[in-house]
């Protein structure tokens, strides 16, 4: 049997659908998996034993309706016998039409059923703490009565001499591992997702003066503008603590540095995902218009904790689902006020074991 799964989407998703891989491997040992994904994804799930090759979806594919053509062509050729959309979006539902599998399994949308032999209802509300992104995944693969004993949390693995090399990096800085070493999600990965600046810039202070650990910022390179100035925000105490410069060259060199750190603390995305996929304890504030209970995955109030601006001022949602207030997340930061932020924060890092 031959299995492709397609997630085309950012790291935090694709890391994530990993869970659906490692069930297909239990389900199906002799089977060759195929793991479809961007070209800027493939470093977070590389040396994965949960699937046998990785099918690279490059820009060119989405840039020129030729290249696209020939890739699913070649996708065609490969003659799966399984496919799992796990993004339902036109470019997969393309993919999925067009493989030939006679077994084409995705999320339920009423005007894209008609392409797929099954089709799995989304739930809203998580039965366990692995939250509805993780329990959603398994719907494509598993029973429902299976969920809760299938349960899987996703990994990432790194070999030896990566983090070797991360560690020789970091004592090269002056980081000997004699204090905490805490990663700060200083940025999300678009203004929607990105606490205020000067939020961050006290949520900082606060993780300096009681840690009284090394501190990493994580950021794209376009964004070192804005890091720099949460960075010149914080107090110079706290800059003393702050090692700006030391920052990994690539996506993988992050993950082999993040897996030294103590914990992750900062905005809601993919850094949180990996942090978890390690086993490193984490700190998340959400957008206010990302579904909390969609992406909190073990969230146990201990190694893993968050806070959303729903959790304190409920009354400005009223009925409305976090999702339709997207054009007005800029003005819902606003209103998530450092003082609620705060003694979250001191309470989370009272309960780590620093």
């Amino acid at each position: 049997m031959r299995i492709l799964v397609i997630q085309q989407k950012m790291i935090g998703d694709v890391l994530t659908s990993t869970v659906i891989c490692e069930t297909l491997r239990k389900e199906y040992p002799d089977a060759t998996i195929d793991y479809l994904i961007n070209s800027s994804t493939i470093p977070v799930v590389k040396n994965s034993p949960f699937f046998d090759n990785i099918i690279e979806f490059k820009q060119e594919y989405r840039d020129s309706k030729t290249n696209f053509y020939l890739f699913i062509k070649q996708i065609r050729q490969n003659r799966y016998d399984y496919v799992i959309d796990a993004i339902g979006k036109l470019e997969s539902n393309l993919i999925t039409l067009f493989s030939g599998a006679p077994k084409r399994v995705s999320f339920y949308k009423w005007y894209t059923q008609c392409i797929y032999s099954k089709v799995i209802h989304r739930k809203t509300k998580p039965i366990t703490n692995a939250s509805a992104a993780i329990e959603n995944r398994l719907r494509l693969v598993l029973p429902e009565d299976q969920i809760v004993s299938e349960i899987l949390s996703p990994k990432i693995f790194l070999i030896h001499e990566e983090k070797e090399k991360a560690k020789e990096f970091l004592e090269s800085n002056g980081i000997k591992g004699k204090k905490p070493l805490i990663m700060i999600s200083v940025l999300g990965s678009e203004g929607i997702k990105t606490l205020p600046l000067e939020y961050m810039a006290k949520i900082i202070d606060e993780i300096a003066s009681t840690t009284k650990g090394d501190i990493l910022f994580n950021y794209m390179p376009n964004q070192e503008k804005d890091a720099k100035t949460v960075y010149d925000l914080t107090y110079p105490s706290t800059q003393k603590s702050i090692h700006f410069n030391v920052y990994a060259k690539s996506l993988r060199g992050f993950i082999a540095i993040l897996s030294h750190c103590d914990f992750l603390i900062g905005n809601e995305g993919g850094a949180v995902n990996m942090a978890k996929a390690l086993g490193v304890s984490t700190f998340t504030v959400f957008s206010p218009w990302i579904i909390k209970k969609d992406w909190n995955m073990f969230e146990d109030g201990n190694d893993h904790d968050s806070i959303h601006l729903i959790d304190v001022r409920p009354e400005l949602y009223g009925d409305v689902s976090p999702k339709k207030m997207k054009d007005k997340s800029l003005a819902l930061y606003k209103e998530f006020s450092i003082e609620f932020i705060i003694p979250k924060l001191r309470s989370y890092l009272q309960n780590i074991n620093l």
